[in-house]
């Protein structure tokens, strides 16, 4: 009997008090904490250090760890970013990174697929530093359930018909400039005028044409992300329902 595997997707507004965190520091008190266990190699198949599954269920508790890691599959939209290497460093600067097209969703579509088959991958690395696509891939798995985060995965119809929960974890505007502030100057070596300058040209524009519409396709809406304990809960317990 072929196994099932469910695609749980998640559009999570920047920074919101995170439902879900991929290898990031914790910020605040979140409900579901995942850092992805995924098996790096670089592009000659040379293994690196695999890193644990670590799911944390609030600092109060710390029940069903190894039931989550030995079940769940994190896949970031992020990571499959166009490389754009035929530009320069300057050139890839001035792209707009919130449009649709920036991604390489077809990759993504195509890794899905194999992963919803069983069958291993080897997902693409980006860096937010240089805007471009590393020469390491990272492997992984295919677990019982899927998740995938992204604040543009609604817009691609193909895509969003491979998902079989879909959530849209939203947040205040102010508190997602905020952050994305704060990040890119301390995180991304950005300054604080071209963080503003890119928020007001392509960020701001961008969500309220793609990322906004697209909020009528979630079969769940969380406000406040993280704070939202009893959504937080449910979604736990849906989580577990499946595995």
């Amino acid at each position: 009997m072929k196994k099932v595997i469910k695609v749980l997707s998640l559009i999570i507004l920047f920074m919101t008090m995170l439902l879900v965190q991929v290898n990031t520091n914790k910020i605040g008190k979140v409900g579901l904490r995942i850092v992805s266990a995924e098996e790096s190699t670089s592009q000659s198949d040379e293994e690196l250090s695999e890193e644990d599954w670590k799911i944390e269920l609030n600092e109060s508790t710390q029940k069903g760890s190894k039931e989550f890691a030995n079940n769940i599959t994190m896949l970031s939209h992020d990571y499959y970013y166009k490389s754009n290497s035929n530009l320069s460093f300057d050139e890839r600067k001035k792209l707009n990174f919130d449009h649709p097209d920036a991604f390489d969703t077809d990759l993504l579509i195509e890794h899905l697929t194999k992963l919803k088959n069983g069958e291993i991958i080897y997902r693409p690395n980006y860096s937010f530093v240089d805007h471009i696509r590393e020469e390491q891939t990272f492997k992984v798995i295919p677990k019982k359930v899927i998740l995938l985060d992204g604040i543009l995965i609604f817009e691609n119809k193909e895509l969003r018909d491979m998902m079989d929960i879909k959530i849209f974890v939203d947040t205040d505007a102010d508190i997602r400039f905020i952050r994305r502030l704060v990040r890119d100057v301390r995180d991304r070596g950005r300054t604080i005028d071209s963080v503003i300058e890119q928020y007001k040209t392509t960020v701001k524009p961008m969500h309220e044409q793609f990322v906004e519409p697209s909020k009528k396709y979630a079969d769940i809406i969380v406000p406040e992300g993280g704070y939202n304990h009893v959504a937080l809960n449910m979604i736990i317990e849906k989580i577990r329902s499946i595995i």
